[in-house]
């Protein structure tokens, strides 16, 4: 039987420190992922469209509108904006909700590949979809005013053609408070807006302290003086390096249980329908209420509420 040769006693730490310089190769090229990464901000992003830059009507915020395809590549570019200050701010993990229209606006190409999109509809926590108590930090880009808003461009309240209030204890809803009432159940603050100036001072009365980017100011429902889009990506990326660089400043916005919605109608039938559901009171001809133990409850009667239809398909 051959002899081997004596180790040296160095061999063996040095062939310990030469596997861990190769583990580290690995990780810098991120196929073994860093420990200290559980430590990271985790970020949610809701994107809405009616306040991105330059938006005022309906030509730029749907299919139809001669001038939605390029607004849609705006809308992405400021959620790219939000990303990519979140990133520099050392955000691990961000996911990505098209909260606007269909919920099929961003251009995916144009996102970085590590992250993740919510799309389309229906959806249990709706705008909010995949938030839970992971995440440190909720982002709003590109929200509108409340529909009792009286200023604030394409103001209202999860739709424009069928409902005229959503309150929540008493409170007169935007959307934007909604969706930090259901990012408040999983203990989550929302740390930035954007948006116009309405929509910007409004959440700050409802939900808290926040960073505000501020991208155009409401001239009515369907005008506004408003920042170009490069400028608008640029004050973007300020705000949410503002807010992450204070996220521990800022508090979940929670409601106390039970939750008392009530929804108003544009027309009498929902409203008299709706009231046949042993959970439903009718408080008035146009408005109805539902009690809920908590906002995933809220959230989910909403989106049954707006959604369904006895034509449904598939």
């Amino acid at each position: 039987m051959p002899t081997r040769a004596p180790r040296s006693p160095g061999a063996a730490p040095a062939r310990v420190l030469l596997a861990l310089a190769g583990v580290l190769v690995f990780v810098a090229a991120g196929a073994i992922p860093l420990q200290a990464q559980d430590d990271g901000l985790r970020v949610y992003i809701s994107a809405d469209m009616e306040g991105v830059t330059g938006t005022v009507t309906s030509d730029q915020l749907g299919p139809g509108g001669f001038e939605y395809p390029r607004f849609r590549e705006i809308m992405t570019r400021e959620v790219l904006a939000a990303i990519e200050a979140a990133r520099e701010m050392g955000a691990v993990e961000i996911l990505v909700s098209d909260s606007h229209g269909n919920g099929e606006n961003l251009l995916l190409e144009m996102l970085p590949p590590d992250i993740q999109v919510i799309r389309s509809w229906p959806r249990p926590l709706m705008m909010m979809e995949g938030i839970d108590q992971r995440f440190d930090a909720a982002i709003f880009i590109g929200y509108h005013a409340s529909t009792t808003n009286p200023r604030g461009v394409r103001a209202h309240t999860i739709s424009s053609a069928n409902l005229t209030a959503v309150r929540l204890n008493g409170v007169e809803m935007m959307e934007a408070s909604l969706n930090a009432a259901i990012a408040g159940d999983f203990g989550v603050p929302v740390v930035m807006i954007s948006g116009d100036d309405a929509t910007v001072k409004e959440a700050r009365r409802i939900i808290g302290d926040m960073e505000g980017a501020v991208v155009k100011w409401s001239l009515g429902f369907h005008s506004a003086r408003t920042l170009m889009p490069e400028t608008a990506y640029s004050l973007i990326g300020e705000k949410v390096k503002a807010a992450l660089a204070r996220v521990h400043d800022f508090e979940p916005y929670r409601l106390q249980p039970p939750l008392e919605l009530e929804v108003s109608f544009k027309n009498y039938m929902p409203a008299e329908l709706l009231a046949y559901l042993p959970i439903v009171d009718r408080v008035d001809a146009h408005t109805i209420r539902f009690v809920g133990k908590d906002m995933t409850e809220i959230s989910r009667f909403i989106q049954f509420v707006t959604r369904y239809a006895p034509n449904i398909t598939p």
